[in-house]
């Protein structure tokens, strides 16, 4: 193989790539007050707006926390305190944990992730979330040792 040519052809590839990079990933980070008792906090609304006039693509939510999860449940109906209590089941808050630092069971937060995924992501349509009839995007926090959450909202167009 031609060497130069070699060098063409990645150039050429580099070009077509950066030609498709034009519509670029938009980020924004929220911060959610989750205060000192374990919550679900909904983040729909705040979702939406973001991606509102967007077009079609996919949105990613991201919580950057070792203790915080992001689920995709109904709400209002019960199910916010029936997830919390089935956490507290899995994941008690006594002293059997190895990770020992803050309040008593805090090592069962920095387990929740495995349980609760800290992202989810959506599809989006004309701007809209495409989420089922009764889905809700929403952060789940056992830990009540940080009452202060981020949450990144990602948009990467379709």
């Amino acid at each position: 193989m031609n060497p130069t040519r070699a060098v063409g052809n990645a150039e050429q590839i580099r070009q077509s790539v950066g030609n498709w990079q034009t519509q670029y990933m938009r980020t924004e980070v929220i911060t959610i007050s989750t205060g000192s008792t374990a919550t679900v906090h909904d983040l729909t609304a705040a979702a939406e707006a973001f991606v509102a006039g967007q077009g079609d693509g996919l949105l990613h939510v991201f919580v950057p926390h070792a203790t915080a999860g992001v689920a995709l449940i109904e709400t209002g109906s019960g199910t916010e305190a029936d997830l919390l209590q089935a956490l507290d089941d899995l994941l008690p808050a006594d002293q059997r944990w190895r990770h020992r630092h803050g309040s008593p069971g805090h090592g069962r937060d920095h387990v929740l992730p495995a349980l609760v995924p800290p992202y989810a992501t959506v599809p989006v349509q004309d701007g809209q979330l495409l989420l089922g009839t009764w889905q809700s995007i929403c952060l789940v926090d056992t830990n009540r040792d940080n009452p202060t959450r981020q949450v990144r909202f990602s948009f990467l167009p379709g």
